[in-house]
């Protein structure tokens, strides 16, 4: 390999993959390896979706295996390692530091301890959302209290908990440790202090002595163990150092570190994510507060359910003539989509669509889907009108977004790094810059949450003095600057869609028609 012999690597555990992604000191990526991995479900449970430390541990293993050899990397030139994870997913321990059973993020299994713990006590959820900024919906609360129901076993062997970015730390070093980013997703977290908090646990009913010392993200943690080295290949002089939760390794790998700085993440689902000095929580419950990975800052998070994921779906089920032209012309069905929808107006001709509800945590349920208000007009409610209208949508969601953490935190910031799958589309860019009449800032590595891990790994093992010299590495691809006359539009356009949402909501809510999504709990 040519180039720099100062590598840092990131081990990414992501929902669908594992990838071990390898960049230069530089930022620049110089080799990745993913292997794909699936969830276990556990039939006698409806909603398990479990995490299969064993299997995925091989999986690991596979792919470092696989990047050193094909790319015939020196592991001694790993000078730094870090990882990142799925939030919420979880891993428990017993005394000897044996894996006892795991949690994917998108696990939903406790439904039933969801629901008791609200009428158990129903202001708990909100004093524990006050100190932790998680609710009931996604918190590894009620899956806890799930394990003392249904596997008493496991749960009376229970000595230690962490997430699963912890638990690849673990891997390597053979110890368990936590860091704030990830761990105040569980809903056990004291946000303020950045410790665990075992009067939560308490007051569920929960074990409270099974946590775990706290590092902060980019401390180091130890060596690769003799025996990691030698499963894996890496090397033992390599220095392992606490990572954290994707979407907060994803803001350090956009530069998104100081305080009113913001980031929005279009995946599968788009977090918007908005850096604070101090951890605000909104006394009304409706946005997650999460740690950053940067030590004394904070995060508002709110997310838009789906919004990649429908774009998805539309391409599936209906552009399938358009994927094969698409192919013929060595391009993306969606830079094929974008050269036509670009031509709608703004509102797609006053039609809108209902993917999603802008966030509320403490109530967390989303409408059946549907678009509404289009003409039998194929010249103009045609498949780039509904295209276009899918992006107008995830956009008028972020706008919203945007509004209640302004509400809660009396700020709102100058720009927006936006990255992940949707910010390779430059139509979609410009709409979403033009709703939120805000400066939008892509950058050239897409794999950012990657990028942030190498940065951290890089802080904690001397490669870089400071994250602020790590991020000078970030490089921007491009800036989208707001059409303020059409931002004046959609404002408009949000106020309608607003109301249009509360009547499909309360189709749902009457039983008329299927809630796409709805939190155990949420009424």
């Amino acid at each position: 390999m040519e180039g720099t012999k100062e590598y840092l690597l990131a081990l990414d555990g992501g929902t669908g993959s594992f990838r071990a992604i390898l960049f230069d000191k530089f930022g620049h990526q110089v080799a990745i390896e993913q292997i794909e991995w699936e969830h276990p479900v556990d039939v006698r449970y409806q909603g398990s979706i479990g995490f299969d430390f064993e299997k995925d541990w091989e999986i690991i293993k596979q792919c470092l295996q696989n990047l050193l050899t094909k790319n015939a990397i020196n592991p001694t030139d790993i000078k730094g390692i870090s990882s990142d994870s799925m939030r919420e997913g979880f891993v428990l321990y017993d005394e000897n530091q044996k894996e006892l059973i795991g949690f994917s993020n998108i696990d939903a299994r406790a439904k039933e301890e969801a629901v008791y713990l609200k009428r158990s006590n129903p202001d708990l959820e909100m004093d524990i959302y006050l100190k932790t900024g998680q609710t009931f919906a996604l918190s590894a609360l009620p899956r806890l209290l799930w394990v003392k129901n249904h596997e008493p076993e496991i749960y009376e062997k229970t000595k230690f908990i962490n997430m699963i970015n912890d638990w690849i730390i673990y891997k390597l070093t053979g110890k368990i440790v936590s860091e704030p980013s990830n761990s105040s997703t569980s809903g056990l977290f004291n946000l303020k202090e950045r410790k665990w908090l075992p009067e939560v646990a308490q007051k569920c009913g929960l074990k409270s002595d099974i946590f775990p010392p706290v590092f902060e993200s980019g401390e180091p943690v130890g060596y690769v163990t003799t025996l990691a080295a030698r499963e894996t290949g890496l090397s033992e002089s390599t220095v392992v150092v606490c990572g954290g939760g994707d979407s907060q390794l994803g803001c350090i790998g956009l530069g998104s570190i100081k305080n009113n700085q913001a980031a929005l993440f279009g995946g599968s689902f788009w977090q918007y994510e908005y850096n604070t000095d101090q951890p605000y929580v909104d006394v009304k419950g409706r946005v997650r507060v999460n740690c950053h990975a940067v030590a004394s800052t904070w995060q508002q998070e709110a997310i838009a359910w789906s919004s990649g994921l429908v774009m998805r779906w539309f391409r599936d089920a209906f552009l399938s003539l358009d994927k094969e032209k698409a192919k013929e012309l060595g391009v993306s069905v969606y830079a094929l989509m974008d050269g036509k929808a670009k031509d709608i107006p703004v509102g797609c001709y006053g039609m809108a669509s209902t993917f999603a509800d802008v966030m509320n945590f403490r109530n967390l349920k989303h409408a059946a889907p549907t678009f509404t208000n289009f003409m039998i007009d194929p010249d103009r409610f045609n498949k780039y009108t509904f295209y276009k209208s899918i992006m107008e949508n995830a956009g008028l969601i972020t706008l919203g977004h945007l509004k209640m953490v302004k509400e809660i935190t009396g700020y709102m910031p100058d720009e927006i790094f936006f990255a992940g799958g949707s910010a390779y589309s430059s139509l979609w860019s410009q709409i979403i810059a033009d709703i939120l009449g805000i400066r939008l800032i892509t950058p050239k590595e897409k794999e950012a949450t990657a990028l942030g891990a190498a940065f951290l790994a890089g802080v904690g093992s001397g490669v870089y003095q400071s994250l602020d010299e790590a991020i000078q590495h970030v490089q921007i691809d491009r800036i989208y600057e707001p059409n303020m006359k059409n931002h004046q539009e959609y404002l408009k356009i949000f106020e309608k869609w607003q109301a249009i949402y509360k009547e499909q909501l309360t189709l749902s809510d009457q039983g008329l028609t299927d809630y796409m999504w709805i939190a155990a709990g949420a009424e």
